[in-house]
């Protein structure tokens, strides 16, 4: 029987995340620092019965996939750490008064960023740790200075529910206010906690249909907030006529163990492989594919819809099966399917939309031209990828405009499966990869979601927050009167 969270319940844990609120932004980076160190530490000590719980509940292989991915959950929580002690992150600024200043007499100005308040985050389906209950959006949202509420999902109900009680227990022990994270059930119960007046932004990984749903919810309300919401990505990959030549079997063995990782359901797996007229990888690909080992999906739900998006792209004219894959319960072995770029583009949107599960479209184009013009029909999403050699600069320059359109990541030679944690990096994109195209959910910038500017005009030093007195005495960097 599915958690739900009671209303009594719901209402006492909005009441303590926006009595949390207010000591929460007052913390200091540093305080926040050691608190996610507690939390990552309190996880790798429960390793031992996360892993096996999260094993239960999606049938994803505890090793290396679900030790992995707890490792990279507590990562980030301690890379988020770096960024408070680093301090960038607050945008410091301070304009002295300049009675000379070319627009007239300037008054004393400095900006800094302040949390936005309470964050309700949605977890998803496929990373029960790394985008779930203490995942990346509940590091930066804590990191930036905000209460959590975070909205379980019901895939992994029971891990969600352990890993919140370690992670509250945590926090408040290191320190952190009461009320500052906790977790709930329940479909209604999330609708109802964003359109709560007490939650000032909402994170969401998911289905296109479910985040936009909740994303014109988030926006229609009477005070709307802001609803970083990461949908949905069918993530091309082009492959040039010389990569093909140099090493077109390699290019086979990698995309099809990119796009069949983890039965296919990542948000970045490629679902598209545009490949020259004539290019004789077929075999290599066929022989890639069918070595794959069948794969659990992760719930019967999630495996229904991906067979019936498959039935419906087999069924488009023009597309043939190269590999066809199958479907043993909610195991399947991957299908691998092609068409040509003219089929395509009168092809609609069976062969246009992501496919959550092992299944590819090959796409033969003839030329530079009419691979741009496919290129320009897609949906943009979070990844773009060339396989190409470095003789290829001419043909591949011409495609950048396109490809830089589509994506928040362009890849060279590599595979847009595993994305990194790190300072550079962009998981996002334009709409429906993201709704906020001008952020990320990955990487230490994902903290800027959470943050929100203020100004102070003309106050006295002793009235100022830390981070903008004129001592700088958590001493960070600033740009003072236009300098850093």
């Amino acid at each position: 029987m599915s958690r739900e969270t009671s209303a009594p319940e719901l209402e006492n844990v909005l009441a303590a995340a926006a009595a949390a609120a207010r000591p929460f932004a007052e913390s200091t980076p540093a305080e926040r620092a050691r608190w996610l160190a507690a939390a990552a530490d309190a996880l790798d000590a429960a390793a031992e019965e996360l892993i096996p719980l999260a094993h239960q509940e999606t049938r994803l292989p505890a090793a290396p996939r679900l030790k992995g991915e707890l490792a990279r959950t507590t990562f980030q929580l301690r890379l988020f750490g770096e960024v408070l002690r680093d301090g960038e992150f607050l945008g410091a600024t301070v304009d002295h008064a300049d009675p000379a200043w070319p627009m007239g007499a300037r008054p004393d100005l400095r900006r800094v960023l302040v949390p936005i308040g309470p964050v309700l985050v949605f977890a998803a389906s496929n990373f029960p740790f790394a985008f779930s209950v203490a995942g990346g959006d509940t590091a930066s949202a804590l990191a930036s200075g905000c209460p959590v509420v975070l909205k379980a999902h019901p895939g992994h109900e029971e891990l969600s529910t352990r890993t919140g009680e370690i992670v509250a227990q945590a926090l408040t022990a290191a320190g952190a206010p009461e009320g500052a994270f906790a977790v709930i059930h329940g479909v209604e119960q999330g609708v109802t906690a964003l359109k709560d007046p007490r939650i000032a932004a909402a994170a969401f990984t998911g289905s296109v249909p479910g985040g936009r749903a909740l994303f014109d919810i988030a926006v229609s309300r009477p005070t709307p907030i802001p609803f970083y919401g990461e949908l949905g990505s069918v993530n091309p990959v082009v492959v040039t006529p010389g990569a093909v030549a140099a090493r077109g079997e390699a290019v086979a063995a990698g995309y099809a163990g990119s796009f069949s990782l983890g039965a296919g359901q990542f948000c970045t797996k490629p679902g598209l492989l545009f490949l020259p007229e004539g290019h004789g990888l077929a075999s290599h690909l066929r022989e890639a594919v069918s070595a794959v080992a069948q794969q659990e999906m992760l719930n019967d739900r999630i495996a229904a819809g991906f067979a019936q998006k498959l039935a419906d792209l087999r069924a488009v004219s023009g597309v043939e099966s190269v590999v066809e894959g199958t479907q043993d319960g909610d195991a399947f072995t991957p299908s691998l399917l092609a068409t040509t770029a003219k089929e395509f583009l009168a092809g609609g949107e069976a062969v246009r939309e992501e496919h959550f599960g092992p299944a590819s479209l090959i796409v033969t184009y003839s030329d530079q031209a009419e691979l741009i013009e496919v290129l320009d029909s897609l949906e943009p999403g979070l990844t773009a990828t060339v396989q190409g050699e470095d003789g290829d600069a001419d043909f591949v320059r011409p495609l950048l405009p396109s490809l830089t359109r589509l994506a928040g990541r362009l890849l060279w030679n590599d595979w847009p499966t595993g994305v990194t944690v790190s300072w550079a990096q962009q998981h996002g994109g334009p709409y429906p990869a993201t709704t906020a195209p001008t952020t990320t959910s990955v990487g230490t910038a994902a903290i800027e979601r959470f943050l929100r500017p203020v100004a102070w005009q003309s106050f006295p030093d002793a009235l100022l927050p830390e981070a903008l007195q004129e001592a700088n005495p958590w001493q960070l960097p600033r740009r003072v009167d236009g300098a850093r």
